[in-house]
């Protein structure tokens, strides 16, 4: 165990105590969601806390992932639950050949290497499949993002970013275009990337060192920002990224990442410091 990962297991080990102490202290009797308040109380005390310890060195660009970093992912399978539903067969498919393809080294033709493994699945011409993946995925889910709401305060985080003089980046393994004017945020990114179009998805370091050189920026100096620790933060940290990780309110922070936060507010706190 490293010195960072030990710190971290003592500082988790003093919230449980913590959580314990303030269970004590009420004299009145305690139900077992009571408890759990307390609990989560203590863990958003962890993370405000650890938020002015772990920033590795300085930032000069945030670059952000999409779906359930922007807006909560859960607004989007409500919405889409009916479409879903409709294709869930293609999806089924859909979902393993995605998987297949992180395994894979990066792809001269992204979009071909996708069609014709699709195809082997549905058993059709690579045609056929990329036509389904243009009706059902593409096209199919960009009307309901129309109707989503971002997480309060991105927006506002966007331009205080740029206000302060950062470079500001998205990198997403969907296609940007499918979400439009991203809220409004696309007006204040320099860059805005798709990991298909690089030739590679998450957490592979190609489309994240794309990213860097397109924000002319060290990766060391660029903080990525996303809700996937298996694809945005372990993926980030080998391009030499920072990293933070939004998590939901009450959650424990990842370790993982560099910071976790649950409200756009402390990203700001933690970056603008």
């Amino acid at each position: 165990m490293n010195d960072r990962m030990a710190v971290d297991c003592a500082i988790k080990n003093n919230l449980k105590e913590m959580a314990r102490s303030l269970v004590g202290t009420v004299k009145l009797p305690m139900h077992g969601t009571q408890k759990n308040y307390v609990a989560r109380f203590a863990a958003l005390w962890y993370t405000d806390n650890k938020m002015t310890h772990e920033r590795r060195g300085r930032i000069t660009a945030v670059a952000f992932d999409i779906d359930g970093t922007l807006y909560p992912q859960r607004a989007l399978f409500w919405r889409m639950s009916g479409h879903f539903m409709r294709h869930c067969i293609f999806f089924l498919h859909y979902g393993i050949i995605r998987k297949q393809i992180r395994t894979l080294p990066v792809q001269d033709d992204f979009y071909r290497t996708q069609n014709e493994l699709l195809a082997a699945r549905l058993r059709c011409t690579p045609e056929d499949a990329q036509k389904k993946l243009r009706e059902i995925v593409y096209d199919g889910l960009a009307p309901y993002f129309k109707r989503i709401k971002p997480f309060p305060g991105v927006l506002e985080t966007f331009k205080a970013f740029y206000d302060a003089g950062l470079k500001l980046g998205v990198l997403s393994d969907f296609p940007p275009e499918q979400k439009g004017d991203l809220w409004g945020c696309r007006a204040y990114a320099a860059v805005v990337l798709s990991a298909e179009a690089t030739g590679a998805l998450k957490p592979a370091v190609h489309p994240f060192a794309v990213l860097a050189e397109r924000l002319e920026t060290p990766p060391e100096q660029i903080l990525y920002v996303g809700n996937s620790v298996a694809y945005d933060v372990r993926g980030a940290h080998r391009a030499g990224f920072q990293t933070a990780c939004i998590v939901p309110p009450g959650r424990a922070p990842v370790v993982e990442a560099d910071f976790s936060f649950s409200t756009y507010r402390q990203l700001q706190q933690f970056v603008l410091k």
